[in-house]
């Protein structure tokens, strides 16, 4: 115990301190986030926080886990490079992608692809580079991602525990605390954003752990998907909806729900702690049923499955109110008078 609370410690302090120091450096200005046709900040802040949870968390990773768990923070530290670059340059799509599925390839390997067998690994592959880029699609609010990664992995580290997986656990726990040291600096009003250096791995580690974790039977396979559930329905329901529109779905935007919220005028400070409640209920309830029987697992996912598209389709009443006019006009209220840094 002694030596999990010195872990979870460490990452903390490691990715906060980071982050402190990383935003007053001058080299860092190269890093700064300028608003964009995806934005909702008005204000430059540094991109700076996906460095400090990869120094604080990838190092425990390595060491307190296993082999696989090893690879995966080999993977993710390689992600964080390139996602980095992207941060500094803006890499095209064609070099991006390529690096997440190999990342993704890697992972799999780890985790022992006879497992699995050809199309489920093919399956996991691409889950695991959808979770990447999922993850920092929805990186696009003050303490969003960041709270996410909290609790996620905060979930994941608490079912791993309650099963004998300390390895594992220990991991997670790592991550989550890495996550708080920079959510620290994120939330509303944020001082740095996390940057493509740091969502593009926690999505990454986030779909490889789940699949782990399920494999070793250590949490039911639906477990991850329940617990990260508030990023994967805003993403995929928007995405999907995009396509539909014929709209091209790799072009940088501002059509999530949570954007949408944001520009018909709820502030990120609001917005955060909604998403807060949602991602505990979704925690707490995938850690409720994941020893419960049958029975029980099958009514809490339902009930869950159900609130979310209640959620959706009262997201999308309130939002089509406005009109599409009063959304611009709220667009353009909130680039010249936002209610927050971002």
């Amino acid at each position: 115990m002694t030596a999990w609370v010195a872990a979870v410690g460490v990452a903390f302090a490691v990715s906060w301190t980071f982050i402190a120091l990383l935003r007053r450096a001058r080299w860092t200005q190269r890093l700064e986030d300028h608003p964009n046709e995806r934005s909702l900040h008005a204000l430059p802040r540094r991109r700076v926080g996906g460095i400090g949870v990869m120094a604080g968390a990838l190092p425990i990773v390595a060491l307190c886990g296993d082999a696989t768990l090893a690879a995966f923070a080999a993977a993710a530290a390689a992600l964080a490079v390139v996602s980095f670059l992207d941060d500094v340059r803006s890499l095209p799509i064609h070099v991006r992608l390529p690096a997440h599925l190999v990342a993704a390839l890697v992972a799999v390997l780890a985790m022992g692809s006879t497992q699995l067998g050809a199309a489920y690994a093919a399956l996991a592959i691409v889950a695991i580079a959808w979770m990447a880029n999922l993850f920092n699609f929805m990186d696009g609010a003050d303490g969003l991602a960041g709270g996410m990664a909290a609790m996620g992995f905060g979930a994941l580290a608490v079912a791993a525990a309650r099963t004998g997986a300390l390895p594992l656990a220990a991991a997670c726990a790592a991550l989550a605390a890495a996550s708080v040291g920079f959510l620290l600096h994120n939330f509303p009003p944020a001082r740095a954003f996390l940057g493509d250096a740091g969502s593009v791995p926690l999505g990454f580690l986030a779909g490889s752990i789940g699949i782990h974790g399920a494999l070793s039977a250590t949490w039911p396979w639906w477990f991850p998907v329940l617990v990260f559930s508030p990023f994967i329905v805003d993403a995929t329901y928007t995405l999907g909806m995009r396509a539909l529109r014929r709209e091209p779905v790799w072009r940088a935007h501002r059509s999530h729900v949570y954007q949408r919220l944001v520009l018909r005028g709820w502030s990120h400070r609001r917005l955060a702690l909604v998403a807060y409640v949602l991602m505990a209920v979704s925690a707490l309830g995938a850690i409720a049923a994941a020893n419960a029987g049958p029975m029980v697992q099958c009514g809490i996912i339902t009930l869950w499955a159900a609130a979310c598209l209640l959620l959706l389709g009262a997201s999308e009443v309130f939002l089509r109110r406005a009109g599409p006019q009063e959304e611009r006009n709220g667009a353009r209220a909130f680039q010249h008078h936002p209610p927050e840094s971002r």
